[in-house]
């Protein structure tokens, strides 16, 4: 395989996060572009790919982003539920294609869904359709995989059958648990996606890409089950089920937010299996052959209980959430901003302290008050947030633009500071500091603050309404942290 020069817009995502050190351990040049560049800062890749800053509808970006570029990888997919979401993606498909003409790229590699052959598809499948038909007539070299349900560690689908199954031991479900699915391996979503860059220059086509087996969705659910060691488990199919009904099911049974179970429930409505297998003309399949569903599965289990997931849907970006990093101090001049702080001395070492604040969340815990967590994480999936059950991607270890429960790790200086941006659904903007530092004469200090920008009168009720509970929740987790650090230390 020759050295090329690659473009690969959606780094930070699953599927995109996972080609780029392969691509790099390929021989390959990577360049990237991303939104926030700080997301790749922890990465353990970051420092061999070269990143450009901007989106796919900023045209200068793309240009600037696809210079002397040989392949371009388009792995961007928007999940939002917002009503001009189509015209964006066209718009984004417009500009990447222009782009890659004017630059003279030899080749595009865009990553579809499968769907079938009808006019009345989902909003997202015909937004997919649309931006692989817009790349395919750009005058560039196009191959558009449209892939079935990717099956991996981490990935929106293996964790929506994933907790399905395991949280209901009974399932009244819609009626597309019935309808026949091709899912496949991110191993091998991941082989074509390599294999695409060899192409030759007369390949401008779409390819149906899936796994060895077709199943009902209910299948794939006990299918899990029975990897997972878990009864398998009744299914009743209700026709009053409607997408909608089930998208707001799925939020509130799964870590799956609204915005993201919409899409996917869309998704579900249709039989979606391969129509045609040219895809075996031109690339082979990988050495030993496509991955079966119930060996994917076991090998996601695997990753998880190694702590190895690579990339996971949790990091997706969330619709509406802010993004906007947490101002200096001086810069809050002029505004209101609402501040709890609170400071504690322990004979704990700063490593063994840090060790705790790195662990918080997801299965650990908040270290306080319990209840009132899991409290605000059902409401705020109650109104469509990303809620309390988002969880974490590693058990210990966090990187900066990781998501952490209902929180993004803004910025963290390991055994220092951790900074996290709330994306709960609240009237303003929220940050939860934690930093430690050493006391002289031995042990450290931890240092605790939450910060909120209200937004009108609305943000400045809510803020006065959860003051009694800060009192609890706050002081109790900041006792029990350094608590926990003690304990650890021995």
């Amino acid at each position: 395989m020759a050295t090329k020069h690659i473009l690969v817009t959606g780094s930070t995502g699953y599927v995109g996060g996972r080609l780029v050190p392969r691509l790099l351990a390929a021989g390959h040049r990577v360049r990237v572009l991303v939104r926030s560049p700080e997301k790749l800062l922890d990465v353990p890749w970051a420092d061999r790919v070269e990143v450009v800053k901007g989106t796919l509808q900023d045209r200068d970006a793309m240009a600037s982003a696809s210079e002397a570029i040989d392949v371009l990888y388009y792995l961007v997919h928007s999940m939002t539920g917002r009503g001009d979401f189509e015209v964006e993606e066209r718009n984004a498909a417009e500009s990447v294609a222009a782009a890659a003409r004017d630059a003279g790229v030899s080749r595009i590699v865009y990553l579809g869904g499968l769907h079938p052959d009808s006019a009345d598809l989902s909003r997202h499948l015909r937004s997919r359709v649309l931006v692989g038909e817009t790349l395919l007539a750009s005058g560039v070299p196009t191959v558009a995989f449209q892939a079935g349900v990717v099956i991996g560690s981490g990935s929106t689908s293996f964790e929506m059958i994933r907790h399905l199954t395991e949280v209901l031991p009974y399932m009244p479900a819609p009626k597309w648990v019935r309808n026949r699915i091709q899912p496949i391996a991110i191993r091998d979503v991941l082989h074509y996606l390599l294999a695409a860059i060899d192409l030759p220059p007369e390949v401008n086509r779409t390819f149906d890409i899936g796994g060895p087996d077709v199943l009902r969705y209910g299948q794939m659910m006990n299918g899990y089950a029975v990897e997972a060691g878990l009864p398998q488990r009744a299914i009743a199919a209700l026709p009053v089920l409607t997408p909608w009904l089930a998208s707001q099911w799925v939020n509130l049974v799964t870590p799956i937010p609204r915005a993201i179970a919409v899409p996917i429930v869309e998704s579900l409505q249709f039989d979606c299996v391969m129509r045609e297998h040219d895809i075996d003309e031109v690339i082979a399949p990988p050495e030993g052959g496509l991955t079966g569903y119930r060996r994917a599965v076991r090998l996601a289990l695997a990753r998880m209980r190694d702590g190895d997931v690579e990339t996971s849907w949790q990091n997706a970006s969330v619709d509406g959430a802010p993004s906007d990093p947490l101002p200096s101090d001086p810069e809050w001049a002029g505004h209101t901003v609402f501040t709890d702080l609170k400071v504690r001395e322990t004979d704990a070492s700063t490593a063994q302290l840090w060790t705790v604040i790195e662990g918080i969340g997801g299965d650990n815990g908040w270290y306080s008050f319990p209840l009132a967590w899991a409290l605000r994480g059902w409401l705020d999936k109650l109104v469509g947030g990303v809620g309390l059950r988002r969880g974490r991607r590693h058990a210990q270890e966090l990187q900066t633009g990781d998501a952490l429960d209902f929180w993004r790790v803004e910025a963290i200086e390991h055994e220092r500071r951790l900074r996290l941006r709330a994306e709960m659904r609240v009237p303003g903007k929220a940050w939860l500091e934690m930093e430690v530092e050493p006391r002289d004469g031995g042990g450290s200090r931890y240092r605790q603050r939450a910060v909120f920008f209200p937004m009108g009168l609305s943000g400045r009720l809510y803020w006065i309404a959860i003051l009694p509970f800060h009192g609890v929740i706050f002081n109790g987790m900041a006792n029990r942290i350094t608590l926990e650090a003690e304990k650890r230390q021995g």
